[in-house]
């Protein structure tokens, strides 16, 4: 086991303050806020993309290689087919079987129509959907998700959410990014409130949009902005 991932005085630039937390295994995490509350930043620093300009980050099992993923707003799709974008993946990470894992990525996705597809003509859903699919073939015990469904329609965003319940379903932590209420309702297990870099609260979630515990968090469930 890699988690828990412990944050511990991590701070980056004036964009995060310094804050300390864990990340354990279990219920899905959703990290809230405003744009610009640094959001994505805090996903990067977790996921090893940024170094901290202050504090540390610790996986309780080391180094956590390609047990860990992450799936951004914007996929980056490689130059050739939706399989190959699997394979290519799965290569990296040094695993048997890639082919295999490949095929059943796209199945669980919903995506083994378009295998020979060129990923980069897929629509943003479709896309994502194969993002998702490169990280479901490595299995990750952790999955940073960034804002996965911001640009999507309603259709698309229903079949992203599903799959990312059955990440959560299969016991893959889920920690994902996102601004969006009603997302947040429907995924979270616990709630970590996000406000201008700082860590305002964390609660289950349930707890969290009853009873926020902060004036900043109640104004931005009613739709406030919460920094007027």
């Amino acid at each position: 086991m890699i988690l828990p991932l412990k944050l511990e005085g991590v701070s980056f630039l004036d964009i995060i303050r310094p804050l300390s937390l864990e990340i354990g295994a279990g219920p899905s995490t959703i990290i809230l806020g405003a744009n610009g509350a640094g959001k994505s930043v805090l996903m990067r620093l977790m996921h090893g993309l940024l170094a901290p300009t202050t504090g540390a980050l610790r996986w309780q099992g080391g180094e956590p290689g390609r047990r860990q993923a992450m799936v951004f707003q914007k996929p980056v799709m490689l130059r050739r087919s939706a399989l190959d974008n699997i394979r290519y993946a799965v290569r990296l990470a040094g695993a048997r079987d890639g082919d295999a894992l490949a095929a059943a990525a796209l199945d669980e996705v919903g995506l083994r129509h378009v295998a020979h597809r060129p990923a980069r003509v897929l629509s943003g859903g479709e896309q994502q959907r194969l993002a998702l699919a490169r990280a479901w073939a490595l299995h990750p015990e952790i999955l940073f998700l960034d804002e996965p469904t911001a640009s999507l329609d309603p259709s698309a965003t229903r079949e992203i959410e599903a799959v990312i319940r059955a990440f959560d379903t299969s016991g893959t932590k889920i920690v994902m990014a996102t601004h969006n209420l009603g997302q947040a309702r429907r995924l979270g297990d616990e709630v970590i409130y996000l406000h201008q870099g700082r860590v305002l609260e964390r609660a289950p979630a349930e707890e969290f949009f009853v009873r926020p515990a902060s004036a900043e968090a109640a104004a931005f469930i009613k739709g406030e902005l919460p920094w007027v």
